[in-house]
């Protein structure tokens, strides 16, 4: 088994490819140890010490390193842990974590205008189709949280969240795709 590796746009995440189904559907995040416990493979990439956050997502696994840890160090560190994995054959969730469910609850946290069921249906619509495989790309996620007064609000995941160009993602590029297709979309702001 080989396992690639990407650079992303957030240096300090680097997005590992086993060329095989990570996720069957849905991705997940783990930001800290504690949410790593539903997940043997996550518990043991933050056991390294220097890893601070986890993502999976259909096809690939996007490692956080902590601040101030390089790359050189940490990456064959982590490459021999997800073989370890994957050639092992071990569930990628703990038994008492669900068997593994594991997709985000998508709920409205802001909540959607009353009488804009259409308009949420055309803005999921194109998160879905040409967002998120372009985020997923950079080894990401992006979420639907809710449509306010023209504003769509969004969540960024693995990768994406606090990378630097994370900010000109959703104002240039997500904002400008939702305002051109939705014209009742007057702004995108990450939730």
């Amino acid at each position: 088994m080989f396992i690639e590796t990407e650079l992303t746009p957030n240096p300090a995440v680097l997005k590992f490819l086993p060329g095989r189904e990570v996720m069957p559907a849905g991705t997940r995040d783990f930001v800290d140890e504690d949410e790593a416990q539903a997940s043997p493979l996550a518990a043991a990439l933050f056991s390294l010490g220097d890893v601070a956050g986890v993502f999976f997502g259909r096809d690939f696994i996007s490692v956080t390193a902590g601040e101030g840890v390089s790359w050189s160090a940490l990456k064959p560190q982590v490459v021999a842990m997800l073989l370890d994995h994957f050639v092992s054959g071990a569930p990628l969730f703990a038994e008492s974590a669900g068997n593994g469910i594991s997709v985000p609850v998508e709920d409205d946290e802001i909540g959607d205008d009353p009488g804009t069921e259409d308009i949420v249906v055309q803005i999921k619509e194109l998160i879905e189709t040409r967002v998120r495989p372009a985020v997923a790309n950079d080894g990401g996620d992006i979420v639907y949280r809710g449509f306010r007064e023209g504003v769509v609000y969004l969540s960024m995941q693995g990768a994406c969240s606090g990378c630097p160009s994370s900010t000109a993602t959703l104002k240039q590029g997500i904002e400008s795709l939702l305002k051109h297709y939705v014209p009742e979309v007057t702004e995108v702001r990450a939730a």
